[in-house]
């Protein structure tokens, strides 16, 4: 399983930015997909998370509005908009993945349930 993110950059406040995660090894079904963030000297916490087999979504709050996840499940890839960013979203953005099993769509993005993750990918949003 392999996790890799792409679309790091610098931006400009106000601007936008897509995140890819390209995901080898297998297929979606049955997993949620979800991306977090850290700032340095911080915690990893869940920005958007997403039911692979559905669609259902869940956002953190200082995204909502601003932030869209979605996936081509054929292509293995899902993906996070981020529009009109803030020098504060500036930080590592990481993918991950859990499979769902039996216990479904959670309605939640915790680092701590996520089964595999990518290494990171720097966002900079310039003021």
């Amino acid at each position: 399983v392999q996790l890799v993110e792409s679309g790091e950059g610098l931006v400009q406040a106000g601007g936008s930015l897509r995140l890819s995660c390209t995901v080898s090894g297998f297929t979606f079904d049955h997993y949620t997909l979800g991306w977090f963030r850290q700032a340095p000297g911080t915690g990893r916490g869940g920005v958007s998370c997403m039911s692979a087999d559905d669609g259902s979504t869940t956002y953190a709050d200082s995204v909502k509005g601003r932030v869209t996840i979605s996936s081509d499940n054929a292509r293995g890839i899902f993906y996070l908009q981020m529009d009109s960013l803030k020098p504060e979203d500036t930080n590592i953005y990481y993918c991950a993945v859990m499979a769902m099993g039996s216990r479904g769509w959670l309605g939640t993005c915790e680092d701590n349930n996520m089964d595999y993750w990518g290494k990171g990918t720097l966002v900079t949003v310039s003021s």
